[in-house]
């Protein structure tokens, strides 16, 4: 236990000599780490708005009016055996009209014109949704058949896959220079470390040879070190979750703006954080200790 004591002491002693590389290495991880949580995060965001705009599509067919209902449920029965369909939605004549004119409730020309028409003009309408926005082309073509070209008045299909393809695209470039970002902070905060550790056994090359006289271990004169890397970590990792919580307090009202269901990415980030945070935890402690090894493999020669 007093040599545990001990090589603490000796840590801390190295940091304090070493004060300005000590920040230098810590600011270079926590960009680090960042440039992590920004990826991470526009990764989460990203699928939240593909999923936002996939709810929004849809395929509609629109029956003629005297469409028997057998009729209507048999091309749901044939629509309903692709895979690829997730729902179908059958709105009657009369659920038609309701909509219409609920739609159009301030607009007394066209009342007045429906009421002229004497009767219900509008026949039944099904809403189909599929997995994937390529699905509704397929499913769209599969209805061109003579079977079913006198039952079916019109096809229609809100398309967005151009502005999924846009998102997507935008996301991975933004994913493409934060990989980059990253792993330039990663080789940096190596060197930092890595040096700081040199300078650090070149400094104390006299205590170091006093410890190996009075009999100390390989380990004892590695311990310090060692737990240089770790606080490094610590501070590190410590540093980033507060200012990504900081950060996340002040970007959930706009992101409850632009996403109606009120989605929270300081919900996501405290649910995921043992998960997030440590991987990120094992990678930063990964690099500190392989770096403060290899500086010391060069320079102890123990």
């Amino acid at each position: 236990m007093l040599g545990f004591f001990r090589i603490l002491k000796y840590a801390f002693q190295n940091i304090g000599r070493n004060i300005g590389l000590s920040f230098m290495t810590v600011f270079i991880l926590v960009l680090m780490l960042l440039s992590i949580n920004v990826l991470w995060a526009v990764d989460v965001l990203t699928g939240e708005a593909i999923n936002a705009v996939k709810e929004q599509v849809s395929a509609s067919l629109y029956f003629v009016p005297d469409t028997e209902e057998e009729s209507i449920l048999e091309i749901q029965e044939y629509i309903d055996s692709f895979p690829e369909v997730l729902k179908i939605k059958i709105e009657s004549r009369e659920d038609v009209l309701a909509d219409f004119k609920k739609r159009h409730a301030n607009n007394m020309e066209v009342l007045d014109a429906l009421k002229e028409l004497g009767g219900n003009p509008f026949g039944a309408t099904m809403v189909i949704k599929t997995r994937e926005p390529k699905d509704y082309k397929k499913i769209i073509t599969a209805l061109d058949v003579p079977e079913y070209e006198y039952l079916i008045e019109s096809k229609s299909f809100d398309g967005q896959e151009g502005s999924i393809i846009k998102l997507q695209d935008i996301t991975n470039r933004i994913e493409r220079v934060g990989f980059g970002l990253s792993f330039l902070f990663a080789i940096i905060s190596f060197l930092i470390i890595f040096n700081t550790i040199r300078v650090s056994i070149q400094t104390q090359r006299q205590e170091i040879g006093i410890k190996r006289l009075v009999g100390a271990s390989n380990w004892f004169i590695r311990g310090p070190y060692l737990i240089v890397a770790l606080v490094y970590t610590v501070l590190s990792i410590s540093l980033t979750i507060g200012i990504v919580f900081f950060s996340l307090h002040y970007l959930d009202p706009y992101l409850s703006v632009v996403f109606p269901n009120g989605y929270s990415l300081t919900n996501y980030f405290k649910s995921n954080i043992l998960i997030l945070f440590g991987i990120q935890s094992l990678s930063v402690l990964l690099l500190t200790i392989f770096s403060s090894l290899l500086a010391m493999r060069k320079q102890l020669k123990v």
